[in-house]
């Protein structure tokens, strides 16, 4: 994932390598063989991510906790990618969100979403 294109934030360039490493075959990719194994597989990624954020969070070690939410965050994307989410579709709903109280934008939610 050296690949980083310096016109572009980190976000960008990172959902770049992993859309192209969709492509690949698994036995040389990490994000392809994650997503030849599906939403079941890349799913427990990210819950044994957030695990990790969680116990990281109780320890007085910032590092370790900026890393931890670099491999939760990371794995986000991959599940993103490999359900045809696009980071602009992110972003759109970040900005949607921006400026509005939590409280009020839970408030608005139809049942499915608050879920």
């Amino acid at each position: 994932l050296r690949d980083i294109n310096m016109n572009s934030d980190i976000f960008s360039s990172l959902f770049d390598v992993i859309e192209e490493r969709k492509k690949s075959s698994p036995e040389k990719s990490y994000v392809a063989k994650l997503m030849h194994k599906g939403t079941e597989k890349i799913n427990s990624k990210i819950t044994e991510e957030a695990g990790e954020v969680c116990e990281a969070a109780l320890e007085e070690d910032k590092g370790h906790l900026v890393y931890e939410i670099c491999d939760l965050l990371f794995h986000t994307l991959v599940l993103a990618s490999y359900k045809e989410i696009k980071l602009d579709d992110i972003r759109a709903e970040l900005e949607r969100r921006f400026g509005t109280s939590g409280l009020v934008e839970k408030a608005g939610r139809t049942e499915n979403e608050s879920k």
